[in-house]
């Protein structure tokens, strides 16, 4: 089974011409609210792919916008979340200019009181049943680390995606089973140890040495995603060639194709392939978790590349 550690929040997204600059005000072009989080994402994608139960440790507010997010975890067959009395929801604002690209602003709510004893009890009521989980750092950083820490002793594969990279410390990296940063984030973390080389590859290699990861994976938008094996290679793969509409939760649709794929018994680059597509076809809608695709879409987009 896969498993979901991280954030929950309602995306209230504006549709501009371009990104506000410092001092200016303009009007939106579209106001709209979408389920969101990096780990509801996640966890939403998840369910939807893979069409299992999934669970999803994470902190909702008992206010309007939770009690919509709980009906929308209980239609997809999600489970494990929290509900704090008198909180309110963790909340992001999103601009979205005319190229698909995104901004985002977030204040936490109930993200902020998922504790590292919540993550703890979740974890030994459910170890026995997890294969993979996926986690992030839109939690307080004290509960990542004990999540993490927890999960390498119960011997559960860990997905690790290192956003906002801010709150990522490089000795937690040790023994991670696959890191997935982005470019921006992956430049961030190696620049924090100092790797430098005349290729990317390299900087990744070395970064992935350095670090003690497993897997490597950087995703790359609409260039080559690199991924750095546990044996030291590079394999690269293309991505696919969309229009994009919203990037929102882009990423965190490519990580729950890569924890389905992997769980299915697909290799990390068909896994990472799987993700790709996952990904591709998200882009081509608006929002985050109403970008997410079926089974069925992933596969045309795969069959069309």
């Amino acid at each position: 089974m896969i498993a979901v550690i991280g954030s929950t929040n309602i995306d209230i997204v504006y549709e501009v011409d371009h990104f506000t600059k410092p001092g200016e005000t303009q009007t939106a072009l579209s106001l709209n609210y979408y389920f969101g989080g990096k780990g509801a994402n996640q966890a939403a994608a998840v369910a939807r792919i893979s069409e299992n139960k999934t669970l999803f440790s994470t902190s909702v507010g008992e206010d309007g916008e939770g009690k919509e997010v709980v009906q929308n975890f209980q239609e997809l067959k999600i489970e494990g979340y929290n509900i704090h009395q008198n909180k309110k929801t963790g909340r992001a604002f999103i601009e979205v200019d005319k190229r698909g690209e995104n901004r985002i602003v977030i204040t936490p709510g109930a993200n902020q009181l998922h504790s590292p004893e919540i993550v703890e009890e979740f974890l030994n009521k459910t170890n026995q049943q997890i294969d993979y989980c996926l986690i992030q750092n839109e939690i307080p950083v004290d509960t990542i680390e004990k999540a993490l820490s927890i999960m390498k002793k119960e011997d559960i594969k860990i997905i690790y995606d290192p956003a906002p990279k801010e709150k990522t410390d490089i000795d937690w990296l040790v023994g991670i089973d696959f890191l997935t940063p982005n470019e921006t984030e992956f430049k961030y973390l190696k620049d924090n140890v100092d790797i430098k080389a005349d290729t990317f590859e390299k900087e990744a290699l070395k970064f992935k040495e350095k670090a003690k990861i497993k897997n490597l994976i950087i995703k790359r938008g609409n260039k080559e995603l690199i991924i750095v094996n546990n044996e030291n290679g590079i394999i690269k793969v293309k991505p696919f060639k969309v229009k994009a509409v919203d990037t929102t939760a882009a990423g965190d649709i490519f990580n729950a194709g890569l924890a389905v794929a992997l769980s299915e018994g697909l290799s990390l680059k068909e896994a990472a392939r799987y993700g790709s597509a996952a990904a591709a076809v998200s882009v081509t809608k608006k929002g985050a978790q109403s970008s997410i695709p079926n089974k069925d879409e992933i596969a045309e987009m795969m069959a069309g590349n």
